[in-house]
């Protein structure tokens, strides 16, 4: 039980760790300072992590990975949307 609840927390501490930095981009409509490499790098491990997940069928790494992995696209998302902005302005 006790590594269920370790598992867990670092769950939650994952699938919310990019929102922050999407709320600054959000906030400041910048991603001056932010790496497409990384947030495309990430994408991709929590997929993998998600595959991984699936096919032992651990709940903890799906729910984690694809809560992750979804808010990597939308911050992806968002990266595209306002470097256009700021290849334009």
């Amino acid at each position: 039980m006790q590594w269920e609840l370790i598992g867990s927390t670092a769950a939650v501490l994952t699938m919310f760790g990019f929102v922050p930095q999407m709320l600054k981009i959000y906030k400041t409509q910048s991603v001056e300072d932010v790496s497409l490499v990384m947030l495309l790098q990430f994408c991709l491990g929590m997929f993998l992590w998600l595959l991984y997940g699936l096919h032992i069928q651990d709940n903890i790494l799906i729910v984690a990975n694809s809560v992750s992995f979804l808010t990597l696209i939308v911050a992806i998302g968002l990266f595209l949307k306002y470097k256009k902005r700021e290849i334009k302005g």
